[in-house]
């Protein structure tokens, strides 16, 4: 027999669809469930179209009148592209609804519970909430901080080395482990690297899935004195997702007109002396442009810009069984790293996974407030 908790893994598996494709929505997902039977369930595939439970409202029908609902995230009880989806639930006549954690939108914040407690409809909250909130993480973190969260991918061996000392890094992870990747491109609203990373590779950063398909996220290229060559592949790709050259007051205004003319946003952004491109900045104008999700996958120099800026919030590494042996390999960071262990980021809880050969290690940097 079905439990509370497998109904709403239902709803978290179902909110995964939509993951990388709501934006500005969070992705939510939504069980109905009757006499031990799943009635309707549905999730929200993009901004402007109907939210979960009306999709799951819709498929149960009359059946939905006396049931459950699971839902991740609290219903919404305002009016934007589409109506509360707290009201609906109450003209449909459920009984009880479960829900994940509560949604961190101002407009909302409680007023979805109110309502359906109000209408003497029975409320739980919380049922696997830590669940829910790292799927939303990426959308409340826009709703507190103005700015995307933040995920730092390497693939590592076990002496912590991302390249030989000659620079040769293909392939360190395993083949699943290069698939997983393309997954997490799936999952994102952008993805970040630096000039040296196209000067080096000419990367298309794009997602390429066994099956085909899959969404392309918006591609950034971190770029000081606007080094990129027109004829990059982030640029001249048939991918429609966009390309945004991020660059300082001090670019090269032919070079702005000449990588516009090829198809790419060049934005400009506060320069910090001796750093070039002010990531704190960066994200900001890319949280104005409603990016939730930016997946870094940057080389050691852009990594550690982004450690010093403290806007790394997430980790995850592929860490592949090999050794490089020496000292002269490249790491995940390069430059000078902290001088006391206070200074460390320490991250938790920890989710650590097989993946072929490879070990997935993930995790969230812990701070006291957000960045």
């Amino acid at each position: 027999m079905n439990t509370p908790e497998d109904y709403m893994r239902r709803a978290l598996a179902l909110a995964g669809k939509g993951e990388g494709r709501t934006r500005p929505n969070p992705p939510v997902g939504a069980v109905i469930v009757k006499y031990g039977r799943i009635v309707g369930e549905g999730f929200h595939p993009a901004a402007g179209s109907p939210h979960a439970e009306i999709f799951a409202l819709r498929q149960a029908g009359e059946q939905a009148c006396g049931a459950d609902v699971y839902v991740t995230l609290e219903p919404c009880s305002h009016t934007g592209r589409t109506g509360p989806c707290a009201e609906a639930l109450i003209r449909s006549g459920v009984k009880k609804v479960w829900i994940g954690t509560g949604d961190p939108n101002p407009r909302v914040d409680g007023r979805g519970v109110a309502l359906l407690r109000a209408a003497g409809i029975e409320v739980e909250c919380g049922l696997l909430g830590d669940d829910c909130r790292w799927l939303i993480a990426p959308f409340s973190m826009l709703m507190s901080t103005g700015r995307p969260l933040v995920t730092l991918k390497a693939a590592v061996t076990l002496d912590g080395k991302t390249a030989t000392c000659q620079g040769e890094s293909q392939w360190i992870s395993g083949e699943q482990s290069r698939a997983d990747v393309h997954r997490l491109r799936d999952r994102v609203d952008a993805i970040m690297v630096g000039v040296g990373t196209v000067l080096r590779d000419n990367p298309r950063l794009t997602t390429r899935l066994s099956g085909g398909g899959g969404h392309d996220p918006l591609r950034v290229v971190v770029d000081s004195r606007l080094r990129t060559p027109d004829e990059a592949a982030v640029i001249n790709h048939s991918s429609d997702s966009g390309v945004v050259i991020a660059t300082t007051p001090q670019a090269d205004s032919d070079r702005v007109r000449a990588l516009e003319n090829a198809g790419a946003r060049v934005l400009v952004c506060n320069e910090i002396e001796g750093q070039g491109v002010d990531l704190q900045d960066l994200l900001r104008q890319l949280g104005k442009m409603d990016i939730m999700h930016l997946l870094l996958e940057g080389g050691a120099i852009l990594n550690q810009g982004a450690f010093n800026a403290d806007i790394i919030d997430r980790v995850r590494l592929y860490v592949a069984p090999m050794l490089f042996g020496g000292s002269d390999g490249k790491g995940i960071f390069s430059g000078h790293g902290i001088g006391q262990l206070a200074a460390a980021r320490r991250l938790g809880p920890l989710k650590v996974s097989g993946m072929g050969d490879d070990l997935l290690v993930e995790g969230e940097v812990l701070r006291c407030s957000p960045a």
